[in-house]
């Protein structure tokens, strides 16, 4: 399924990179939302589409293993997506990782209390080969 989250679509394969991460030339990041400090690619690249624009420019594109799971409750979607994207950005933070791939999102209900799930996998972009984390 595909949400909205900043007035953008996200779906599996939505890419986020925390601003300020150095990027190759051709690629630039959205406006961002000020609340999370996180942005989208600008071309709208999914996952793979970056690891192979990075690996073209010499860069790598780390895998952390291990998805993030979060969720929140709610009646409005909007505020559900948003909530729960901001949990995994926390825990890519944690991870010292600067992108997040979006996995999937989905709608669920609990005793008719709905809620949202993302699953997303922290990624690390960065121009060297060892992982600096920074």
């Amino acid at each position: 399924m595909v949400w909205q989250h900043n007035s953008r679509v996200i779906g599996p394969g939505a890419v986020l990179v925390k601003i300020g991460t150095p990027l190759p030339e051709p690629l630039k990041l959205e406006s961002s939302s000020a609340s999370t400090h996180w942005a989208y690619i600008a071309n709208n690249l999914n996952g793979r589409q970056l690891a192979k624009q990075l690996d073209t420019e010499g860069w790598t594109f780390f895998y952390m293993a291990g998805s993030i799971k979060t969720a929140a409750l709610g009646f409005q979607r909007q505020n559900m997506v948003n909530a729960a994207l901001r949990r995994s950005i926390a825990s890519a933070e944690l991870q010292r990782c600067n992108c997040l791939v979006i996995d999937d999102v989905a709608m669920h209900s609990f005793l008719g209390m709905p809620y949202v799930r993302v699953s997303a996998h922290s990624r690390h972009i960065q121009e060297g080969m060892a992982f600096s984390g920074q």
